[in-house]
Parts: structure tokens; sequence; C-alpha cells
């Protein structure tokens, strides 16, 4: 994107977007905004004074949070810097919206990533990601995208969109806020679970659904006011996920919202918007730092690196995991 884009390359030589390397215990100096900032421990006392970062790096494997620990810290350097590269306006954005989200209330943690995620549907980045993807017609639009049961048990939410990997679009997000919706207000206030049918709770959102909306501000105000992130975190611990196979997206950032995530031991987790030039738009810039820290959140969405179900339960993405 960077080579393509003559004002972005000079917005990056000018200092307002891009990745800074830094020693962590040097601080990230006078970077910018919108610039990403790194901050790289490679071995003795890592430093405490880092909260300016947006992601830390440690050459120690299981260094403890906010740190992310890797066998290749250099390698992972340039991975990030090839991310960052590629898509410097959402990664930017992604930075600067986890600075922002973990100080503010839940709700408007998510309006802030809602209008974030609007401005970037727009951006020249999203759409030549749009354009190299042909658009395919579902024919399943009056099918049903949402399974509920009331039983003795409780109340069991069930994502029903199995054949294509439970993929969220408009009409499936609609019925699982109404499900959700309909849980909270329930006058017995039931216990509630949320599972996904098929190989895997959710890939994330429906691709060929980006972008789709006529009206980016109109848009920004129907997914604030149906929004499930919003709903599983009020249901509060009433509220338990049970996740398995691909967590893609939506598929970890609406769980993450929830008081507690069961994971299956083939669960993997991923943040892929960044790559899309948008950030996460189904709340997990919300959800994600109020269980992982804003340093490790950023690394996930930023990275785009895929998280086991291991490594998610000793981050606390997840609360259990299960055979």
């Amino acid at each position: 994107m960077a080579d393509a884009d003559p004002l972005i390359a000079d917005l990056i030589a000018l200092g307002g977007a891009g990745l800074v390397v830094r020693d962590a215990s040097e601080g990230p100096g006078d970077a910018p905004p919108g610039v990403v900032r790194l901050g790289v421990h490679r071995g003795g006392v890592a430093p405490s004074q880092v909260e300016e970062f947006d992601i830390l790096l440690s050459a120690e494997v299981e260094a403890p949070r906010p740190w992310v620990g890797v066998a290749d810290i250099d390698a992972a350097i340039r991975s990030l810097e090839a991310v960052v590269s590629a898509q410097p306006a959402a990664a930017s954005v992604c930075a600067q919206v986890l600075r922002l989200s973990p100080a503010l209330p839940f709700d408007g943690a998510l309006a802030v990533e809602s209008m974030a995620f609007s401005m970037l549907l727009a951006s020249q980045a999203f759409g030549e990601w749009r354009a190299a993807r042909p658009v395919r017609s579902r024919g399943d639009d009056h099918e049903e995208r949402v399974g509920v049961t009331l039983d003795d048990c409780g109340l069991r939410i069930e994502l029903a969109r199995p054949e294509v990997r439970n993929a969220f679009d408009a009409p499936m997000r609609d019925a699982l806020a109404d499900a959700l919706a309909f849980a909270l207000e329930h006058p017995d206030a039931p216990p509630v679970t949320l599972t996904g049918q098929g190989p895997c709770f959710s890939a994330g959102g429906d691709l060929d659904a980006f972008g789709s909306a006529p009206d980016a501000a109109l848009a920004h105000l129907i997914r604030t006011l149906r929004a499930p992130a919003r709903l599983a975190h009020a249901l509060g611990a009433r509220l338990t996920v049970e996740v398995h196979g691909a967590c893609v997206g939506a598929g970890i950032e609406i769980p993450a919202a929830a008081a507690r995530v069961v994971a299956r031991g083939d669960a993997t987790f991923r943040l892929p918007e960044v790559a899309m030039g948008l950030i996460p738009g189904a709340g997990g810039t919300a959800s994600l730092p109020r269980r992982i820290g804003r340093h490790r959140a950023a690394w996930l969405a930023i990275s785009g690196e895929t998280l086991d179900a291991e490594a998610a339960l000793a981050w606390g993405l997840v609360d259990s995991v299960s055979p």
C-alpha cells in the first residue's frame, strides 16, 4: 500500500504513520500519535515503564503480561514491519483506538471502534481489498442464522450457518443480537450458553458482506444499536461461550465480551482485519483489552498472528480448555 500510494509514502516519511521500533528501556521517544510504537526487550530485567508503547515484544517466550514472548524476535519485528508497511492507515487507527479503549466504559469503547471501522470502510486500502474479491451470492438470505432453545438447564443460543463456518453477515448479527436481548430481558434470568454448529465456532465476518452498506454513517449507528458484544457484556456472569475450531474476527471478539469462555483444545484465535485495511469491528478493541491487556490485543490485531488454545488460556483470552 505504501508503494502504491504516494500520499501514504509521504505521510510515513513525515512520521505520521508507520512503525517505530525502540528498545523498551528507552521509551518510545517523541513518536507522533499515528505511529505504531513497538517496544523490544532482548534480555535482562524487563523495564516497567512501558505503557506508552502499543506492542511489547520479548525474547523470553514465557514473558508475562503485557509482553508478547516470541522465539525469534527479529522475525517478529520484520513481520510487523511488513503488515504496517502494507496497511499503514489501518495499523495506525487500530493502535490509536486501542490506546483509548481501556479508559472508556464498554459501550463507549464500542462506539469509538465502530466510528473508526466505518471511516476505514471508506479508505482506499479497503476499497482495493474489496475490488480484488468479487462478491458471491450465498443464496441463503431467508435461512435461519441462530437457534434458540430454552429448557430446565437454561437458554442455549447456537450459531447456525455451518455451511459457511458460521460467518457473520448482517442477518446473523441481528439474529444473535435478538437472541441475546431475549436472554437479557428474560424474567427468570436463566443461565445462557452460546455455541456454534459445525467445524468451528465462527470464521468471522462474511467477507462477501464487507463494505456492502450504502451509508457508512448509518451503518455505524446500526452497528452500535445491534451489537452482540454489548449484549454479551451486559449479561455478565449469566453468559458462557463455548468455542471450538477457528475463532476468527467476530468469532473471538464477541466471546471475549462474555464473563466466561470455554475453549475446546482445537480452538484457534485470529484477528485478520488490519490486513484488509480495517480494524476489528465486532467489539474486539473493547473486549480483548479487558481480557488480555491492550498491548497483547494490539499485537493480535496488527500482526494477524494465530493464538492456540493453550496460549489463549495462559493469556486469559479464554477461561478454561476442555479436551
